[in-house]
């Protein structure tokens, strides 16, 4: 049977690339969680004023990709340790949270966190919020696939393309299927 786990991890484009590239991910779709307007839109969610940051919701089997799996790779591919904040994005939309659905999820994730901050890999303390799921809202259509479909825009290339060809380095062996080590270039 599949799971689901609600992560912001920044930019929902860069979320979306990654995992959607790892075996055992169903699906990954683009959204908002964790604030107070009802069905916000994208533009509404930039103000910063909604409470949501943007999320990709991962649908996976965990046959095949355990929770615990799918936050180590979380917690490589964005800077847990930036408060309200990836790289040039700025806000509360950006913020790194993980929104946990029963007390396994949250103890998997309380788990992970703390081998994190142990093993010292960020030199700073973890700063992801660990919230239980309320709603999701689905992204408006045009942001599905974004990269996929965008590849060759600035940002793509800038910002997403580098770092899905570090994490396909790094992931290479929990990859769906081979794929090649440079993107965009």
């Amino acid at each position: 049977m599949n799971e689901i786990v609600t992560l912001g991890g920044g930019c929902f484009w860069c979320t979306e690339a990654v995992f959607q590239e790892l075996r055992g991910v169903q699906s990954v779709e683009p959204g908002y969680s964790g604030g107070t307007v009802p069905n916000p839109s994208y533009e509404q969610v930039c103000t910063g004023r909604t409470g949501h940051a943007e999320v990709a919701q991962v649908t996976f089997d965990p046959s095949t990709i355990s929770l615990k799996e799918l936050l180590q790779v979380f917690f490589t591919v964005h800077d847990p340790t930036t408060l309200n904040r990836q790289g040039g994005d700025v806000g509360t939309q950006y913020r790194s949270v993980i929104f946990y659905r029963n007390d396994e999820q949250k103890r998997t994730a309380e788990q992970v966190i703390e081998d994190v901050n142990t093993s010292k890999i960020w030199g700073k303390p973890i700063v992801t919020q660990l919230i239980p799921f309320g709603i999701f809202y689905k992204a408006e259509d045009y942001h599905k696939d974004y990269f996929q479909r965008n590849p060759n825009q600035g940002y793509c290339q800038v910002v997403i393309a580098p770092k899905v060809a570090k994490f396909r380095k790094h992931y290479f062996e929990m990859l769906k299927a081979q794929q090649p080590t440079q993107v965009g270039a």
